[in-house]
């Protein structure tokens, strides 16, 4: 017997549906507290033949009827099944009993429904007389069909049984049927037999033949003797495995679609609903839920149609569908799909409603804003129902073809082909075709006239729906409105044309590579992928386009594909130099990933820097040596000022001296002497300075002849040997008896061993040792000046000769100079064909210079040892004039011309030069170049431009002596070119020269 379900109260059913209520075949009627019925629904007032709850049934079935009243009185509900005082033979009812809620009298009632069961007791009666009949009519009706003895034993074969599980007749007999049970399910079967007055149902798992378990459902019934007692049980196994997996599967299906179900019982009008149910209406999963309650949750305009709905599905007993919507008691709306259907009974009356309900809330949700964002996008939808040819469309593609279709309905085809434009028909209708004859997806490109009278591009695509036969019934798709896309891309196509025109044109390199990975991730190498022309112009690589970087060069530095895998993971452009050591070349590189988050490909743009890294190389290296030569020239400033003022100081003194002391004759002398030598010094000095820059600026002039080794050492020993005997050194000369001949500038080579002997004489403690040695070796004569002196250390070495280096400074013990006599020593031993070199095993172990020069092929005459000339005097004395801006210079050379018997005037400046002129009219003008004011040159060309200085032999004094600045002083017209500090002697020279040529014109 089914559980009652749970009844609304009366006013409920009157309320929610009188339609129910009075339709019914149940008897419906409420009892009051004394017993006495009210309320009673056509089908009770028809059969009950009193109106007293006692009077109503048999005499045997009344105490059970009066046990079921007090039991829902007192719980709420009970039933029982009893037959009718009066009734017909047979004519038995269950009763079910509803206590209902107090009305405001407190007055208790109690709601009976009464549901005629007459026809399966006298099945039951049937099957008591006939257990045959009932077995044959079970084995119709279901898999097995069985029969025991009153303990529930097999005691017989068992056909069927045999059949469906695959026991023996020995294996099933007794309760030996349980063992075919499944294990866990035996307690289930065993408990089955039921009292004797019921009919048991029950479930359980029973193995099959196939060895399989299967679910079946077990029916029992008793077999009852002429006794009316239970002597034997007959019963059926239904296979329903196919039915549960079914049910299993749709449970599924509708928890996955959050389907419900609910069911509507006409005759107690009470309704019951899933969860599911409940939950899509907004209710709580334990709440109770009746029809007035489910319809009060809906919109009212589709609570209306919802009552309309059900009253005409129970009128038509049809089905219904429709769409609510739903508040919850959150405020929120939701949607909810109801589908029903009516059950009718076997007279085809309705008694019931059953249905679906489906939470559409989230679809309808996706509808609308797949509808704001086709609107949004520009997306249109189609379907073209092509049996009938007409095409139904959207609002979007009703914008997009304007066609009318407000009278004739959906157009057709030929419509919408119309709107396309002229140049793309034919194409598309083509393609259509196509795509129906291949069965293919369709796409296609066109335009279209909206309705802005306007061209759009349009993207369409598509797919036809095909019939059993191949027939191609539906053609659905979208449509796509890409003007603003077609746009862009016609811009980005020209803008693509533009940059590759411009790649192809450009002098950087242009590639993309790919990077490639080894099986740990670490980046090992890259391919080339693409290139412009400049690619082999600057990176030197040619066909490279798929080959590897590896593969062309080898060993190419690990450091580059670090870089470009950062670049790749960061997704940061880079732009950065670095060298590729294996190419041997510089590259500036902008880097960036080409792609998205995961690519692998980069563009690179680079150019061959390598030349301009050199360059930066050489201007580094250029201001390392002008800063060094900058200190250098600073320190040798200082020294330059050091060393003049040693000279001046004595010289200074040695006046004040002869001054004071100009009556001691001897005392005079001696400091004479003094001041000669201090002066001397001060010459050399300013010769060396001369030198080195007449070397420097390329305007040294060789005065070579043919002339011995010998001849060269004994003039530098000669020149050095007052600083070496100062310092007490002991000079050992070490030289070859055979003939050692050079063409060679003898001054000049004097000047580099003198050089080379002062500094020994310098850097060489008081007492210390000097060795000098010549021999030849070869075609080369070999000189060695060898000190006990300081030493060079190891790392000056290198820097010896360089200009202003001073060693014995660095070490803190300076001896003098001005760090230029080592530089002058290597220019005028190259300038010879020669070389000079240094060595020395360290500080404190003395120092060996090694001058080469080439030896001469043949031997050199015998020269004379000439004697020097005394102070020539003037054969014919001349009128001088001296122009200098040094009072000094000026004065003392007037002076010395006036003891050769000249007669002299002096005057400091050119404009002085050319006042004098004319009235002292000068034989000989002796004329400084760096004059302020009108320089030497310009006062010799004004002095031309005079008779009294047409005839005047002008003689230029200056610091320059180089080719270039005779030639300059030859072009203003000076006779002859003198260079400061000119030699007396070769002032006397040079006038008795113009004596000569001045006796000889005049005899002539």
């Amino acid at each position: 017997m089914p559980e009652p379900r749970p009844t609304p109260p009366a006013s409920t059913v009157h309320h929610v549906a009188p339609t129910l209520f009075d339709l019914t075949p149940d008897l419906v009627f409420s009892i009051g507290a004394d017993g006495t019925l009210s309320g009673l629904n056509p089908s009770a007032q028809r059969l009950l033949h009193g109106n007293s709850w006692d009077r109503l049934w048999i005499p045997s079935d009344n105490i059970g009827a009066q046990t079921a009243l007090q039991t829902a009185r007192s719980e709420g509900q009970a039933q029982c099944e009893a037959t009718l005082l009066g009734g017909a033979t047979g004519n038995g009812w269950q009763v079910m009993l509803h206590r209902l809620p107090a009305d405001e009298g407190c007055r208790q009632q109690v709601l009976a429904i009464c549901r005629d069961i007459s026809a399966r007791l006298e099945a039951a009666r049937q099957l008591t007389d006939n257990a045959l009949r009932a077995r044959i009519l079970l084995g119709a009706h279901c898999d097995i069909a069985w029969s025991t003895g009153l303990a529930g034993h097999f005691d017989a074969d068992q056909p069927a049984w045999r059949t469906y599980t695959g026991q023996s007749t020995t294996e099933m007999m007794g309760q030996g049927w349980l063992n075919a049970v499944h294990p866990d399910d035996r307690a289930i079967a065993s408990a089955s037999y039921p009292h004797p007055s019921d009919m048991r149902t029950t479930e359980y798992r029973l193995r099959h033949a196939d060895g399989g378990y299967r679910n079946v459902v077990a029916r029992i019934l008793p077999v009852y003797g002429s006794d009316g007692a239970v002597k034997a049980w007959v019963g059926s196994h239904t296979d329903v495995t196919a039915t549960r997996q079914a049910e299993q599967r749709l449970r599924l299906a509708m928890q996955g679609g959050r389907m419900g179900t609910w069911d509507i019982d006409l005759g107690s009008g009470s309704m019951d609903c899933s969860s599911t149910c409940r939950a899509s209406f907004g209710f709580a999963e334990d709440s109770l839920v009746d029809y007035q309650r489910l319809s009060a949750a809906m919109l009212e305009p589709d609570r209306q149609r919802w009552h309309a709905l059900v009253h005409e599905a129970i009128a038509s007993a049809g089905d219904f569908e429709t769409e609510l919507r739903v508040r919850w008691h959150d405020g929120s709306l939701h949607w909810t799909h109801m589908r029903g259907t009516c059950t009718r009974d076997a007279a085809g009356k309705v008694i019931g409603l059953a249905g679906i309900s489906l939470d559409i809330t989230t679809s309808k949700h996706n509808e609308e804003a797949l509808r704001l964002t086709l609107a949004a996008g520009d997306v249109a939808t189609w379907n073209w129902d092509i049996v009938a040819d007409k095409v139904m469309v959207d609002s979007n593609m009703a914008r997009l073809f304007p066609v009318d279709t407000s009278s004739s309905g959906p157009a057709p085809l030929a419509r919408y082909m119309e709107v396309i434009h002229p140049d793309d028909r034919e194409r598309v209708g083509r393609q259509i075709e196509q795509a129906l004859q291949s069965q293919q997806p369709f796409e296609s490109r066109y335009r279209v006239r909206a309705i802005d009278g306007q061209y759009h591009s349009v993207l369409a695509r598509g797919r036809a729906e095909y019939g059993a036969d191949g027939t191609p019934l539906h053609f659905p798709g979208v449509i796509l409105d890409i003007t603003r896309q077609s746009q862009v891309e016609d811009a980005l196509s020209s803008s693509e044309e533009r940059y590759s025109t411009l790649i192809e044109l450009m002098d950087q390199a242009f590639c993309v590579i790919e990077m490639l990975y080894d099986d740990d991730g670490k980046p090992v190498d890259f391919r080339f992928l693409e290139a412009n022309p400049a690619f082999v112009k600057q990176s030197g690589l040619e066909n490279a386009i798929g080959k590897t970087i590896r593969s062309i060069v080898p060993d190419h530095d690990q450091y580059w594909f670090d870089i470009y895998d950062q670049v790749l993971k960061s997704g940061h452009p880079m732009h950065y130099e670095n060298e590729a050591h294996a190419m041997e070349r510089w590259f500036e590189v902008f880097a960036a990933r080409l792609g998205g988050p995961g690519s692998t490909r980069l563009t690179v743009l680079f150019t061959d820097i390598s030349e301009r890294k050199r360059a930066e190389k050489q201007l580094r290296q250029l201001a390392d040596d002008l800063s060094e030569m900058d200190r250098r020239k600073t320190e040798f400033l200082a020294t330059l000022a050091h060393e003049l003022r040693n000279p001046l100081a004595p010289i200074r003194n040695g006046l004040q001296i002869m001054r004071m002391a100009a009556d001691q004759p001897a005392t005079v002398e001696r400091v004479r002497d003094v001041m000669e030598r201090q002066v001397n010094q001060m010459v050399h000095l300013v010769n060396d300075l001369l030198d080195v820059a007449r070397i420097t600026r390329g305007q040294i002039e060789l005065k070579l002849e043919r002339t011995d080794l010998k001849t060269i050492i004994a003039s530098a020993v000669e020149t050095s040997m007052p600083l070496i005997e100062a310092n007490q050194h002991h000079l050992q000369v070490n030289v070859e008896q055979q003939p050692l001949p050079l063409d060679a500038d003898p001054t000049r080579l004097a000047q580099v061993l003198g050089n080379l002997l002062n500094n020994a004489a310098k850097y060489t403690p008081a007492q210390g040792q000097i060795v000098l040695t010549a021999r030849g070796n070869g075609d080369e004569a070999v000189v060695e000046v060898r000190d006990s002196g300081m030493g060079i250390p190891t790392a000056d070495l290198p820097t010896v000769f360089e200009m202003f280096t001073q060693v014995g400074q660095n070490m803190g013990r300076a001896q003098g100079g001005l760090g230029i006599g080592l530089s002058l020593v290597r220019r005028l031993a190259e300038l010879h064909g020669g070389s000079v070199s240094a060595a020395s095993a360290g500080a404190g172990m003395g120092s060996t210079f090694t001058v080469r020069l080439p030896l001469a092929a043949q031997a050199p005459a015998a020269s004379e040892n000439g004697t020097p000339h005394p102070l020539p005097t003037a054969a014919v004395p001349f009128r001088v004039l001296v122009v200098d801006d040094n009072v000094d210079a000026a004065d003392t050379l007037a002076a010395v011309l006036g003891i050769m018997g000249h007669t002299t005037q002096v005057v400091h400046d050119g404009a002085q030069a050319l006042a004098v002129t004319p009235e002292f009219l000068p034989q000989v003008v002796f004329l400084d170049i760096g004059l302020p004011g009108m320089n030497g040159y310009d006062v010799a060309r004004a002095l031309r431009q005079t008779p009294a200085g047409v005839h005047t032999v002008l003689i230029a004094l200056t610091g320059w002596g180089a080719e270039e600045d005779r030639s300059q002083s030859s072009a203003a017209g000076f006779d002859h070119h003198l260079t400061k500090p000119a030699n007396l002697h070769a002032i006397g020279e040079l006038l008795a020269t113009i004596s000569t040529h001045h006796q000889k014109t005049a005899h002539d």
